[in-house]
């Protein structure tokens, strides 16, 4: 499902040019969950850009979904990121002149699906907001809006889904409750899951753990310690 081979990133900036990624390698199998830890700063969230193709790896090779990322044009990787590709931000980034309905709806409308209102109640029902439906951001809790925001990125039932700390800006009783449905959510549609978190505990429900540092992956500490 993923194939990075050799990904590197380097940005400019007023003090020279900075290494984000220096030089990446991983690959994950379809339907395979992968928690991504490492500490703020090491290059975790640009990771996830350059999988979803909003980032563009100065060198090296990105494959996701049989998709060649590095050698796409703009529109081509917003058709990939269309047909293949769910992101849960932790800050949920809902549209807040929209309702809960048509913020579910508009992957839908976008990707010119029939009766995308219809699809759009199913996915908020899956999440258990079927009467939350006209309701806006800031009328909805945190919770809430992460239920919409894990909506509209199911909705599409993508195969790969990507989320940065999805949980960061909830308590720990909301938090569990969006990380159970989100894993649910996962299953139900085979995808393959990338979860980036500072929780040592949501890490260990992925199938396996890499850890970031300094813009490189290593072995998380518990496989490093055998």
């Amino acid at each position: 499902m993923i194939d990075l081979n050799d990904v590197h990133l380097t940005l400019p900036s007023e003090a020279g040019p900075v290494d984000i990624l220096r030089g990446v390698d991983l690959a994950v199998s379809k339907g395979e969950t992968v928690g991504l830890i490492g500490p703020s700063g090491s290059g975790k969230s640009t990771l996830m850009a350059v999988m979803a193709g909003l980032e563009r790896p100065s060198r090296g090779r990105v494959q996701v979904a049989g998709q060649a990322l590095q050698d796409l044009g703009e529109d081509a990787l917003a058709l990939f990121r269309r047909d293949h590709v769910g992101i849960v931000f932790q800050s949920f980034h809902l549209i807040p002149t929209m309702s809960a309905l048509e913020n579910v709806a508009m992957p839908l409308e976008f990707a010119g699906v029939r009766n995308a209102f219809a699809g759009a109640e199913a996915a908020l029902a899956e999440v258990g907001l079927q009467h939350r439906l006209s309701h806006y951001p800031s009328q909805l809790s945190g919770g809430e809006q992460q239920r919409v925001a894990l909506a509209r990125a199911v909705v599409r039932r993508p195969s790969l889904l990507l989320a940065d700390e999805p949980t960061g800006n909830l308590d720990g009783t909301t938090g569990g409750a969006i990380i159970e449905l989100m894993f649910r959510l996962h299953q139900a549609a085979n995808s393959t899951l990338i979860l980036i978190t500072h929780d040592p505990a949501l890490a260990d429900r992925c199938d396996r753990i890499v850890q970031m540092r300094d813009g490189r992956l290593e072995a998380a500490p518990a496989m490093a310690a055998d």
